[in-house]
This record gives structure tokens, C-alpha cells and sequence, in this order.
């Protein structure tokens, strides 16, 4: 049996490979690793929980909460929030864990449990273990536990301050307001759906349209949200917006749009925060953090405008990793997961859209010309299917064949191959000057790829 803890909590689909008796059991895990280490004498263990709207999260909501309460844990229930406010308010409720249901992105079908620790901290490895092996056990019937009875069973309680504290929190870090910009904001049916408009408008933004502002627990990622683009690029040039923000199911993510419908995506949006936090002295050691899958004009410009960058394993978590150990504030992906560290433990997609509209009114400077502060090179990016992954980094022919190509690109390119993590495959990614060169360097060595790894 393999681990049922992924890159980003427990994920499958909904009633299938993630049932109700599954959530209940590691609930009830949860609570013994995650309650019991913040445990004291007459300390009743405290979990947030909250949801996306996912017609799946109803019973899956229902199952976690009973898996807690028959295990002594206290819950507020938030509802539909996004996985940053369930991590904001896990922290600033002092609660001993959080627990978010969402599958972000996935299609409507899939679900997810995610677990936060104290303080609204995504798990480490090693208390997801912990966690796993306790339900495994007890799944089994091999340890029994002491199950609280009468007054010691957990209380389950409505917390419907959740929006507004979150809300506030959001406002009360921006550097300025917002005043004068013009926005339109896709929801994508899911978490933020009502969250990120009423932020944005206390703010001081004019939200000129809304998207995908209508969720039904069947829609979420429908055609909207961050993966699907078009729609928000369109309604730009419609409703003659200064600002364009997509997010993700679970709101952990942003990607954005100018006035003109053209994509910025998350290393221009890294790239604009970073110079507006340099001009502000909040950059951190004067460095941002991005994964190796950030495209080579990022780098460069991060050169340019004097910024120190440290680049990780392609992952949100290998980022927050790097800048919790070394106390940087600011890091990212391409795909539109910012981490503003001062400010929020996780990507924080709402944030990361009102940071870029209170740069917009502070600069007076069309998002078009502040993220021109990179120039994306051209990116090739294939995906070798039915290949041996394991020897990507072993195979000495294809080791040749990455020279080769290397060479030929010189200084204004690179090559990166990388096993999928979660599928056989092989991302075989190239970046040039020229699209024309970019595209047969890549072609030539997804073949190589075939050859050597088949």
C-alpha cells in the first residue's frame, strides 16, 4: 500500500478513493498527533476546519468534524473559506490544527484533506507520518485508544467570524489602498468566490465584473479559474479594467491579466513584488525564492534589479521550505502560488492580487509596463509519457544529448528534464531566445528521452 499522503495532503476522488470512513480515521489520527502535541493539563485540543465548495466537502466536512469531536478536540467550523484563511485563522485563533478540505485545481469530482499545524503551518513530512502510521493502526485493530465519553467529547461550534477576520487581516497588510483601480476577479466557483471581491472592495478597488462568482458545489474549475484564462483575458478589454486576477479552487494560487488581456503570470507577478518590496526595504535579505521551473527571463531580470534569488525542487512546499529556514519573505511558482511570509503561511492568491493592485495605485503604472520589468523567453515544455523515470539522472546517453543541446544554446538558454513526481513521464523543458530553436531543441530531446529511457 502506497503513502497516502501526497505533496499537498491526502487527495483522490471523492467517495472513491477518498471515502468518508478515510476521513474519519485520520481525523481521529490527526487528533491524537496533532492535539496531543500541544497537550497540557486541562487543555482541551482546538482544530479550525473549512472547506471548498465541493458538493463532495459536505460529507466530507461532516465525517472529519465527527472523527474529531469522538477523539476530544473542539471544532470551529468556518465553512466555505479558502486554505489561506483556514491557515490564518488556525493561527490566530490560537488553535492547536487546521484541517481544509479541497482538491485546489482538480476538477469537481476530486477531493482533498489537508492538515495545518499549530500556528496554520503546512505538515512536514515526519508528523504526516505520524499520522499516517497511527491510522494505519488503528484501521487495523491492532491499538486501541481511550475514547472520551460525556463531558470529555469534543464540541463542535459555528465560527461564522471567519470571513470577516480574514478580510480584515487582508486589508490591514496592504501598503496602501487601492483607490482608482479597476478590477476583475475569477473566482473559479470555488473558495474565494465571494472572499476576494468584498477584500478588493474594502480595499478601494472598483471590482468592474466578477467570474466564476457562483458557486453550486458542481462548477468549481469549470471553464474559470487560473487554468482557464480566456474568459477573464476577454472581459479585460470589456469592461476596461486596469487589473485582471484569476484564482484556484482553493484560492492558493494567482494568476493575473493586464488591460490588454495579456497573461502575468506568477514569476512576473514574483518579479513586481520583489522590486516593489526592495523599494520598500520589506525584501528580506534581498532575495526571492523560486523553483527551478521559473522561467530563465526571471532570472535575469532578478539580476538586473540587484536581487539575490535562491532557486529549489519544483513545489510550493520546497519553496516555503527555503525561505522558513532562512528567513526570506518572498517566494513562488510560475504557476501563480506567491508566498508573502510576513504576512501569510501558505500561498495566499487573494493577497497576492491585492499586493498587485496596491502596487498598480502606488506606481500609477499599467500592469503591463511593471511586469515588462521581465521578458518571458520562450518555453518549450513536453511531456514523455511510458518511459523509465528513474534513470533520467543515470543515463550517460542522454547526459551526452543534454550537453549537446546545452552547448548549442549557450548563455541565453537552458534545459531541464524532470521525473514526474506523480505520473511515469518525463518534463523535458526548453527555454531560448529563439521560440523556432526552443521548440526543436525540445523535440530533439523528448526523443532522446524515448530512446534512452523506453
Amino acid at each position: 500500500m502506497g503513502r497516502l499522503f501526497g505533496t499537498d495532503g491526502v487527495r483522490g476522488v471523492a467517495n472513491e478513493g477518498l471515502t468518508a470512513e478515510l476521513a474519519l480515521g485520520l481525523s481521529v489520527a490527526a487528533a491524537h498527533v496533532l492535539g496531543e502535541a500541544g497537550a497540557f493539563e486541562g487543555h482541551r485540543p482546538v482544530a479550525v476546519v473549512g472547506r471548498d465548495p465541493r458538493a463532495s466537502g459536505e460529507f466530507l466536512e461532516a465525517a472529519v468534524i465527527a472523527g474529531l469531536a469522538s477523539a476530544g478536540v473542539d471544532v470551529l467550523r468556518v465553512g466555505v473559506l479558502p486554505t489561506p484563511a483556514v491557515a490564518y485563522l488556525t493561527g490566530a485563533l490560537g488553535a492547536d490544527f487546521g484541517v481544509m478540505l479541497s482538491a485546489s485545481h482538480n476538477a469537481m469530482p476530486d477531493n482533498g484533506i489537508k492538515f495545518l499545524a499549530r500556528g496554520g503551518h503546512k505538515l512536514d513530512d515526519r508528523i504526516e507520518d505520524a499520522i499516517e502510521t497511527h491510522y494505519r493502526k488503528h484501521s487495523l485493530g491492532s491499538e486501541d485508544w481511550n475514547r472520551p465519553t460525556g463531558a470529555a467529547v469534543g464540541r463542535v461550534r459555528e465560527y461564522t467570524e471567519g470571513f470577516d477576520k480574514y478580510v480584515a487581516h487582508l486589508i490591514g497588510v496592504l501598503p496602501n489602498r487601492l483607490d482608482g483601480i479597476k478590477v476583475v476577479i475569477d473566482g473559479a466557483h470555488g473558495a474565494a468566490a465571494y472572499v476576494a471581491p468584498e477584500a478588493f472592495a474594502r480595499a478601494g478597488a472598483e471590482v468592474v465584473h466578477t467570474l466564476g462568482a457562483e458557486p453550486t458545489g458542481l462548477n468549481i474549475n469549470d471553464g474559470v479559474g487560473s487554468t482557464h484564462l480566456d474568459r477573464l483575458q476577454a472581459a479585460m478589454t470589456e469592461y476596461r479594467a486596469d487589473l485582471g486576477i484569476a484564482l484556484d479552487g482553493d484560492a492558493d494560487r494567482c494568476l493575473a491579466a493586464d488591460a490588454d488581456g495579456n497573461e502575468v503570470d506568477g514569476d512576473q507577478i514574483i518579479a513586481i513584488l520583489a522590486v516593489a518590496m526592495k523599494d520598500a526595504g520589506t525584501l528580506r535579505r534581498n532575495t526571492a525564492v523560486a523553483t527551478v521551473m521559473s522561467n530563465l527571463g526571471f532570472k535575469l531580470a532578478m539580476e538586473r534589479e540587484g536581487v539575490d534569488l535562491v532557486e529549489t525542487a519544483v513545489g510550493d512546499r520546497y519553496v516555503l521550505e527555503a525561505m522558513k529556514e532562512h528567513g526570506f519573505a518572498l517566494g513562488g511558482e510560475q504557476s501563480g502560488h506567491v508566498i508573502l511570509l510576513d504576512h501569510a503561511t501558505t500561498g495566499d492568491g487573494t493577497l497576492t492580487g491585492l499586493m498587485l493592485g496596491a502596487r498598480l495605485a502606488a506606481t500609477k503604472q499599467p500592469l503591463a509596463d511593471l511586469a515588462a520589468v521581465m521578458t518571458r523567453l520562450p518555453q518549450q515544455l513536453i511531456n514523455v509519457k511510458g518511459v523509465d523515470k528513474s534513470r533520467v539522472n543515470t543515463s550517460v546517453e542522454l547526459a551526452a544529448a543534454v550537453s549537446e543541446a546545452e552547448a548549442e544554446l549557450g548563455s541565453t538558454g537552458r534545459v531541464l528534464l524532470r521525473p514526474s513526481g506523480t505520473e511515469p513521464l518525463v518534463r523535458v523543458m526548453v527555454e531560448a531566445a529563439d521560440p523556432v530553436q526552443a521548440e526543436s531543441v525540445a523535440q530533439r530531446l523528448a526523443e532522446a528521452v524515448r530512446t534512452h529511457l523506453g
